[in-house]
């Protein structure tokens, strides 16, 4: 059965709430699920803000990949669709290692803090309204595709897309207009940074062609 949900305003500054979360996490393992369960009700969000922060920064956390940009593109279709996400078993219970992740979440979380020093409320056109709520999710879904693209030994690849949805999760929670238009920005640079990838392997793939046809 699904439900609506509705996006709460938040006074704390998001590296705080992430900070928070860090300090709850224990044990060798943590699982999707666990992570879901500790973020509480501000949640989706919140979780796909968390999900792009190991992206940020040159660190290989192995299942990590697959499971947070499966996750960003099902709660981004739910927060489209205005109704709470549902995610595979195999996603939510997938092992995660702890000491790998709460670093890299620690990271990610330096980050966040500067960014938090230039998030206010502005540009509400941005942030409010049933409307744009899912014309963002939709961006964050395109994000998380583009961040699930098997590309990470390019640079940039994970990067820029993982800055555009911490732009929009960020701004969206924070009701920021300007950090959503930073992460429109960023999908934009990730859209043409990904097309030059496709343009230059498909002529790299016909010089060879060329090269073994004698052409």
């Amino acid at each position: 059965m699904t439900q609506n949900f509705a996006f709460t305003d938040t006074s704390e500054n998001l590296s705080s709430v992430l900070q928070k979360l860090i300090g709850k996490l224990s044990g060798k393992t943590i699982t999707l699920r666990e992570l879901m369960e500790a973020i509480g009700e501000q949640g989706l969000l919140l979780m796909c803000a968390i999900a792009c922060l190991p992206f940020l920064i040159p660190v290989s956390i192995p299942g990590v990949s697959t499971v947070f940009g499966a996750a960003i593109v099902m709660i981004s279709l739910a927060i489209t669709l205005n109704r709470l996400p549902w995610l595979p078993k195999r996603i939510l219970d997938k092992q995660m290692e702890t000491a790998r992740l709460v670093p890299a979440l620690q990271k990610g979380v330096t980050i966040v803090s500067k960014l938090d020093r230039y998030m206010r409320p502005r540009l509400p056109a941005l942030t409010t309204g049933a409307v744009i709520g899912r014309v963002n999710g939709i961006a964050i879904m395109a994000a998380g595709i583009l961040l699930m693209m098997p590309l990470g030994f390019i640079p940039f690849s994970n990067t820029l897309p993982g800055v555009a949805i911490l732009l929009f999760s960020a701004g969206m929670i924070q009701r920021d207009g300007v950090t959503v238009l930073g992460g429109y920005l960023f999908l934009a640079l990730t859209t043409i940074y990904f097309a030059a990838l496709a343009y230059g392997a498909f002529w790299a793939g016909q010089g060879i062609s060329n090269s073994l046809t004698g052409t």
